[in-house]
């Protein structure tokens, strides 16, 4: 993928789908395999924007149809029942019926400082695949706060698949920049080794939905249904791209955060771990 939506605020079009789709799809082109195991396959590949690498996950879900998987990545009420991590998120504004710029944070361990995220986010249903994916962009009235780093989303998304009634293929892309004093080698190497996990979540989380849907406002879907959107339409004048060349020195995180680093993220920590199926 070349990137071109980082650094832009705009409407994600039909070239942007079709290239995400594209390197869901395509595991050649310098993708590199790191994890192979119980179903689920990571691939890491390098690429010049950026020292992080762009991650990809790809598994098959089993009990779980591709509409309902939709469903539980867009429900802002439900991720609350299944990520542990999530401070807050909402959504800030809407661009269309299918674009909207929203807000996340998430919670660290100590010493690193929790972060947060303002993401330009568009979404794609064809028939016969779904798709989401979002890039950071600055938000006037949502400016970086005390006690959090701001991170970089340069492109984040996943591809659903249908393949029987009841199963689908998941494909989760993610080049995402944490910031901060986070080496870059520890976020590439931790991030292939939380993702299984993540994925695994994700299927626990999809299984349960339908039935705790079906008691929390069961015809509530304005990602399906724009007639629900409640959300501010879009003020362009608040929204301004990232430009990664201009983003400012996050060094004075640096110090606070790198000492327990060193230990905590030890490749043997990694290694350990590696022939065990994810929680």
């Amino acid at each position: 993928m070349d990137g071109r939506l980082l650094g832009e605020v705009r409407i994600a079009d039909d070239k942007d789908f079709l290239d995400f789709k594209q390197a869901c799809l395509n595991h050649g082109d310098g993708w590199e395999q790191k994890y192979n195991k119980h179903g689920t396959v990571v691939y890491a590949k390098l690429q010049e924007a950026s020292s992080v690498k762009l991650l990809k996950v790809s598994v098959t879900f089993k009990k779980v149809c591709a509409a309902t998987l939709y469903d539980v990545l867009h429900d802002p009420e439900y991720r609350k029942m299944w990520d542990p991590n999530m401070i807050d998120a909402y959504e800030i504004c809407q661009l269309n019926p299918n674009n909207d710029v929203g807000y996340y944070s998430w919670k660290c361990s100590p010493p690193l400082k929790n972060r947060d995220f303002v993401t330009l986010r568009s979404w794609l249903e064809t028939g016969t695949e779904y798709m989401i994916i979002n890039h950071s962009v600055n938000h006037q009235k949502v400016p970086p706060k005390k006690g959090f780093v701001r991170g970089i989303s340069l492109l984040s998304g996943y591809l659903i698949r249908p393949l029987t009634s009841d199963s689908c293929h998941f494909t989760y892309l993610t080049q995402m920049d944490p910031r901060g004093s986070l080496p870059k080698w520890v976020v590439n190497k931790a991030t292939q080794f939380y993702a299984p996990r993540m994925m695994q979540k994700i299927h626990k989380a999809a299984m349960k939905y339908p039935a705790w849907k079906s008691q929390h406002k069961p015809a509530w879907k304005p990602w399906l249904y724009p007639e629900q959107i409640t959300v501010p339409r879009v003020n362009y004048d608040d929204l301004s791209p990232v430009v990664l060349a201009a983003l400012p020195d996050s060094s004075s995180d640096i110090m606070e955060e790198m000492e327990a680093l060193e230990e905590d993220f030890k490749d043997e920590n990694f290694v350990k771990d590696e022939d065990t199926e994810p929680a």
